[in-house]
């Protein structure tokens, strides 16, 4: 067998296997590719501790006495409340050449893949580190998701016809009571003001006041010069 040196952990694998010579094997060879490595001996424990602390995929035995690896899948697959997220742990099965495997029921009952004894060490992990890839591209898909309603709940949209006056333009709401726009808008977005006047009502305005007109009148003779330096370059 290959020897890896030891990695940083990169996943937590539980390895559930009644025969104590394929439960070593599997865990070293995990290990020595820097997994962290959970073994267990039969399913009953196998449900417990993915309860209490719920690894990143299972690899799992199908012949075991008394929970066969596909009651323990059933079991993991049919989670209800708060043990809902262990639905989503891939199972990968694992059988012997000589065992009858049910690929249509492993599939059926949730599992992603499945394996042969003897392991052959390059397929395990080929089938093992898609599956991981896999599941956190899911969950990264999953915050994605989730991130993108919790924006869409705080984004405030007006929709549907408005009633506004022709003269004030103020609005009316709901309950038949008129708003200035800039209070009905506060209120149903997130919007906020800053007041000030456009061109047309300034003039409307201000326009007769001399000192508007000699304002004006610098602005105009201000952009004149500019324009005039501009055009010496």
């Amino acid at each position: 067998m290959t020897k890896h040196p030891p990695k940083t952990f990169k996943a937590n694998i539980m390895v559930v296997d009644d025969t104590s010579v394929n439960l070593h094997l599997l865990s070293k060879m995990l290990q020595e590719r820097g997994y962290s490595v959970r073994p267990l001996t039969d399913g009953a424990r196998a449900i417990a501790a993915a309860k209490a602390e719920p690894p990143d995929l299972i690899l799992l035995d199908i012949m075991m006495p008394e929970m066969s690896g596909y009651e323990v899948c059933e079991k993991l697959k049919a989670s209800k409340g708060d043990q809902e997220h262990l639905r989503e742990i891939p199972i990968i099965f694992i059988s012997a050449l000589n065992e009858v495997l049910d690929k249509v029921k492993a599939f059926k009952l949730g599992g992603v893949d499945y394996i042969t004894k003897p392991f052959q060490e390059e397929e395990v992990f080929a089938r093992l580190e898609t599956h991981l890839t896999l599941r956190n591209l899911q969950k990264q898909l999953e915050t994605q998701n989730k991130q993108l309603q919790e924006a869409l709940d705080n984004v405030k949209t007006l929709k549907g016809l408005l009633p506004i006056c022709a003269n004030c333009k103020k609005i009316r709401d709901d309950g038949g009571y008129w708003n200035q726009i800039e209070g009905y808008l506060q209120q149903h977005t997130d919007a906020l003001f800053s007041h000030g006047l456009c061109p047309h009502c300034e003039t409307e305005l201000y326009g007769d006041e001399k000192w508007y007109q000699e304002m004006q009148h610098r602005l105009k003779t201000q952009a004149t010069s500019e324009e005039s330096e501009e055009d010496g370059e």
